[in-house]
């Protein structure tokens, strides 16, 4: 089932895991309980074979017909032939149900990502976010695979057996009740341990992930000072403390599987003792073949009580994976979009009234009092020191943050009341260094557009100067540019991305420092691509360099937040201001 058409699935609870795991699967309820069937039929032989095979000794002491051995020794190959059948069912129907449901989280997951606020991306590790969408789901998954089987068989093999001992000896049920408390103390007291174990090792290994993280994304940085033992150790520490959390895991598992297996192992033998005297004694009607009955039974039980106890840091894990899925699923830092007024239309005005906007925590607002309104088709600049507000402006004109005070209007419309994702398929971005996927260059170029033309993204190519890109690579525009777009000088990737903002037509766009990393060939390169690409749009450009910015229709200059200085070029370079002594400087 195509993510597209996948049925809702319930909300995730990380303070009630398995109430959220039954949530997910209520969906599947039909599938799942045709699971349950074919496997009671496949799982039938484990506790119907007992009855089966005391018969036969009973037989055997009786010096019986042969006619009755050939009729329970078919009997037995039966229930034995048809666990295939009932396997593949089993499998097709549980099974796939499993591979579904973690599908379907991982869209889940994919879909909340995307509309979590940028806040939020800016705090987290994509590395961390990482090992959620693949380790958590798939703890979640072998919780499930392995688990799941297990209970249920384990709940069909303890109500198989109480049934047909209630059959053959009804009283000898006292006797199992003493699996009770045992089982009941080991799996209160391993839950426990377990749980909190679980989580400790579920926070080193993010905590690894995200240096790992970290040391692939600064591997050039590291190379070029000679750092690469400091990263490796920095990986090694949090290797360390995986290893550490992990083998504290494993002995608490380990001394909880020997105790759990020693202790239904004794009751085993005490059972078996108990119904051989019952039997030699003649203190009830038991025949030698219900003595080994009553024994196997007892010994399913048990043995049934302890794959489910030694599946406890199994379910342990998968419950704190579905905690750590839910620390995304229940993130309140969300960009809310459902039920506002689609954008049809862009005319490209922009009208800042009033706005602020204070990070969380920060002791100063990041702008402050901002009125400006641009008009459709101007090219306005932002410039000023690091740290004046001019990625933050960026920032709220594209809707990734929100102000804390004042309005930011799109065509006279507040942007609080607009879906955002609608309106931005009018918007272009050319950040500082542009990046591209694992793909063609066509695929990079057409991204999210589905169909497009060889003509139009050629016409995007040349406007962008980047056809020469094209024509130098062996096959064109089906040249795969690697990760990132790794194969491609930085020159390169930028043209790509002014041709990809091209093939959309934008109504505004937004350039953050787009030429600030390149050489001067470079630059000159992409400085004229994006003259085609400002062309009749309404254009907001942050760069440094002010050179780049010396057509502007305006140059706003930021201080602390603040506009201090507004005017073309010209005008602010006579006025002797803090433009004039930038420009001075440079």
């Amino acid at each position: 089932m195509s993510a597209r058409t996948a049925r809702p699935l319930s909300e995730v609870d990380g303070r009630h895991p398995f109430r959220s795991l039954i949530g997910l699967l209520r969906p599947f309820r039909r599938r799942l309980t045709g699971g349950v069937i074919a496997f009671a039929v496949k799982d039938s032989p484990l506790w119907l074979m007992p009855v089966i095979t005391s018969a036969i000794i009973d037989l055997v002491v009786e010096k019986g017909p042969d006619a009755r051995l050939a009729l329970l020794s078919l009997a037995a190959v039966g229930l034995l032939v048809i666990n295939v059948p009932s396997s593949v069912v089993f499998v097709r129907l549980y099974q796939g149900t499993v591979r579904e449901l973690g599908s379907q989280l991982r869209n889940r997951l994919a879909e909340r990502l995307q509309s979590l606020s940028i806040g939020f991306h800016s705090r987290s590790s994509s590395a961390v976010i990482l090992s959620k969408v693949v380790r958590d789901v798939e703890n979640i998954e072998l919780m499930m695979q392995q688990a799941g089987p297990s209970a249920l068989s384990a709940a069909l093999v303890v109500t198989g057996a109480v049934t047909m001992t209630a059959i053959n000896a009804p009283l000898f049920l006292v006797v199992y009740v003493l699996t009770v408390p045992v089982a009941v103390t080991l799996t209160t007291v391993m839950r426990r341990r377990s749980a909190r174990r679980n989580e400790e090792l579920r926070r080193e290994v993010e905590r690894l992930s995200a240096r790992v993280g970290e040391m692939a994304s600064l591997i050039a940085v590291t190379r070029a000072h000679g750092l690469e033992h400091v990263a490796a150790g920095r990986v090694a520490d949090s290797a360390e403390g995986v290893r550490n959390a992990g083998v504290t895991l494993d002995l608490l598992n380990g001394r909880f599987g020997a105790a759990t297996w020693v202790a239904f192992q004794v009751l085993g033998v005490g059972c078996l003792a108990l119904a051989a005297l019952v039997s030699i004694h003649e203190w009830l009607p038991i025949t030698a073949g219900q003595v080994v009955l009553l024994s196997g039974y007892f010994a399913l039980i048990t043995g049934a009580i302890t794959q489910l106890v030694a599946l406890l840091p199994i379910v342990t894990r998968g419950n704190e994976s579905i905690r750590s899925i839910a620390e995304v699923l229940q993130e309140p830092d969300i960009e809310r979009n459902e039920g506002k007024r689609p954008v049809e239309v862009v005319d490209g005005r922009v009208t800042l009234e009033g706005v602020g906007f204070r990070y969380a925590g920060a002791a100063t607002a990041a702008l402050d009092a901002i009125d400006l309104d641009i008009a459709r088709g101007e090219t306005v600049a932002f410039v000023g020191h690091s740290g004046s507000g001019k990625s933050t402006l960026l920032n709220l004109v594209l809707g990734f943050l929100r102000p804390t005070s004042g309005r930011v209007l799109l065509d006279g419309a507040d942007m609080e009341q607009l879906d955002l994702r609608t309106a931005r398929r009018f918007i272009s971005v050319v950040p500082q260094e542009s990046v591209l996927f694992e793909g063609s260059i066509r695929e990079n170029v057409a991204y999210g557009l589905g169909e497009v033309s060889d003509e139009r993204i050629r016409d995007a190519l040349a406007r962008a100067h980047a056809l020469d890109i094209v024509d130098a690579l062996p096959d064109g525009w089906d040249t795969v540019v690697g990760e990132r777009g790794a194969r491609l000088s930085g020159g390169q990737r930028q043209r790509l991305a002014i041709a990809r903002a091209l093939v959309r037509d934008p109504r505004i766009l937004l350039l953050d420092e787009a030429t600030s990393a390149l050489d001067a060939e470079s630059e000159l390169k992409v400085k004229d691509a994006l003259t085609n690409l400002m062309r009749d749009r309404t254009t907001l450009v942050v760069a440094h360099r002010l050179s780049t910015i010396r057509s502007a229709d305006r140059i706003v200059v930021l201080d602390a937040g603040r506009i201090v200085e507004i005017g073309s070029h010209e005008e602010l370079v006579a006025s002797g201001g803090r433009y004039a002594t930038m420009h001075g400087l440079q």
